[in-house]
């Protein structure tokens, strides 16, 4: 009895997880049973309940009085994952309810799958997020890798999404692959897949395996560099974001991208951080490489953006900046920072989210209008739509880094951790690129305002994208007004489990 008693404790704290998988089957089979002619919209608002559901189980998890360890310690229940989930699931949230109204059967055929296929993905990066083992790990990225590879193939008719889709699969792999050798080295030297194990058994390998050690730590950046599109590993962005329906292009330029950062978090932070490799090179290496990864992703980022005139492919390049500020963070935490610069990781990826959600739903507004994503589609949306226009203005101020925005105050305090760890150089270049990412942010601006020569067509604002984009353009206001609040908020949910990355 005791024994039953503490695996329903343990099934107790998957409840996010199986909540989603109880969803998904169930959406499958009335899928199949539905008359081919009754709209599949009620699947997309049943599979939004579904990620309500786990959210709220994910929210009574939070302020653990510990970390709680399930599956022999492969799988961790902590702050670190209950916030990254609810990021994740926030961010599908965002994409089921766009896609609500816009997806159409002449585009996409199996509209329920569609749908339902976001749980899966949304699964695959919760996992990662609570991965405390390298098999664990892998299983929740290939979840969310695969069910990203079929969400970009949805438009079976267009050749651009499979294109797009071909080559998302072939480099997914291939970074799949690398990932996977790397892994191998960590195991092949400490015995275990178990990161707390192989992070305390790798510093009694110096010198003996350090070589190896450096090789499988640049495999493995080089791996989650595909998954978070960070330059120079952004190649596939653009063509697979253009190609994909542009809701499944928002939730890999936001989902998959904090699915990423989790499990660099995870496994450098695990492996490299703390005292476990303290003052040694190995250390300082990892970081800087961290380091010199965002400074490349932030610059050819932000300088391809300005020769864009798609605007799926101007976000892209966007999203490759963004990795790189995102990284800036990581990389700073071996000149001493240990707990702080997560606080500012967290502020500046609620403001990505909210500023790209509500960018792509406004995006998704002017595809409905014009039939195209091309950046002269927001000609004069000023005088057609002045609302939405408004509302992307609030938006682009936050994307471009303007006071009183969230994406201003989100990179103000990654900015102040790399002065505090004397990165001066990673601050300047955060502060010379956001300088150049105004031009073609306001780019869209000029075109919402001044073009005159552009042809009027009706937009019309469906409820679901209208409630989209004015939450994401307020909320993204709302943080650059109580930026110390939320601040705040984010280290009081750490204050009990100062641990959160300590295997």
């Amino acid at each position: 009895m005791e024994q039953l008693r503490l695996h329903v404790a343990d099934l107790s704290h998957l409840l996010p997880e199986l909540s989603l998988i109880a969803t998904a089957i169930i959406l499958s089979l009335l899928d199949l049973i539905m008359p081919e002619k009754v709209s599949r919209s009620i699947i997309g608002w049943l599979t939004l309940i579904g990620i309500v559901v786990s959210g709220v189980f994910v929210l009574l998890q939070l302020n653990p009085t510990e970390a709680i360890q399930l599956l022999n310690h492969s799988y961790r229940i902590d702050d670190f994952s209950n916030l990254l989930k609810l990021f994740v699931l926030t961010g599908t949230g965002f994409v089921v309810l766009m896609s609500l109204g816009f997806v159409k059967k002449i585009d996409i055929p199996h509209i329920g799958e569609y749908y339902y296929f976001l749980l899966p993905a949304a699964l695959g990066g919760m996992i990662m997020s609570s991965s405390g083992d390298l098999i664990t790990l892998y299983v929740g990225l290939e979840l969310l890798s695969i069910t990203s590879y079929l969400l970009v193939a949805m438009k079976k008719n267009n050749h651009q999404s499979n294109e797009g889709a071909f080559k998302y699969l072939v480099m997914g792999g291939i970074s799949s692959a690398i990932i996977l050798y790397g892994m191998s080295f960590l195991y092949g030297m400490a015995g275990s897949t178990n990161l707390s194990q192989i992070g305390a058994a790798l510093p009694s390998l110096i010198p003996s395996y350090e070589a190896l050690i450096y090789v499988s730590f640049f495999l493995l950046l080089a791996g989650f560099g595909f998954k978070i599109a960070a330059a120079p590993f952004h190649s596939w962005a653009p063509d697979v974001y253009q190609g994909a329906p542009t809701p499944i292009a928002a939730f890999l330029a936001v989902v998959s991208k904090a699915a990423g950062f989790a499990i660099l978090f995870r496994v450098f932070y695990a492996l490299f951080g703390f005292s476990r490799f303290e003052g040694s090179a190995i250390q300082s290496d990892v970081f800087l490489a961290i380091s010199v990864m965002a400074a490349i992703a932030m610059v050819a980022g932000n300088f391809i953006a300005l020769k864009q005139t798609n605007m799926k492919r101007l976000l892209a390049y966007s999203g490759v900046a963004n990795a790189g500020y995102l990284l800036v963070p990581i990389g700073t935490y071996f000149s001493g920072t240990h707990y702080s610069n997560f606080s500012e990781f967290i502020f500046y990826l609620i403001a990505y989210l909210f500023m790209n959600m509500g960018a792509f739903a406004v995006l998704m507004i002017i595809e409905q209008a014009e039939g195209h994503t091309e950046l002269k589609g927001f000609g004069g949306l000023y005088y057609r739509a002045p609302l939405t226009a408004v509302a992307m203005v609030l938006i682009v101020l936050s994307l471009a880094g303007i006071p009183v925005s969230g994406g201003f105050f989100g990179k103000f305090y990654i900015i102040l951790g790399t002065m505090q760890t004397h990165q001066y150089w990673l601050g300047a270049l955060m502060i010379a690129t956001s300088v150049v990412s105004l031009y073609y942010y306001f780019g869209v601006v000029r075109q919402m305002f001044m073009r005159s020569d552009y042809e009027p067509s009706e937009v019309k604002v469906s409820v679901p994208l209208g409630i989209t984009v004015w939450l994401c353009a307020l909320i993204g206001l709302a943080l650059g007004f109580v930026p110390q609040v939320v601040l705040k908020g984010i280290e009081s949910i750490f204050s009990l489990t100062k641990d959160f990355l300590i295997m």
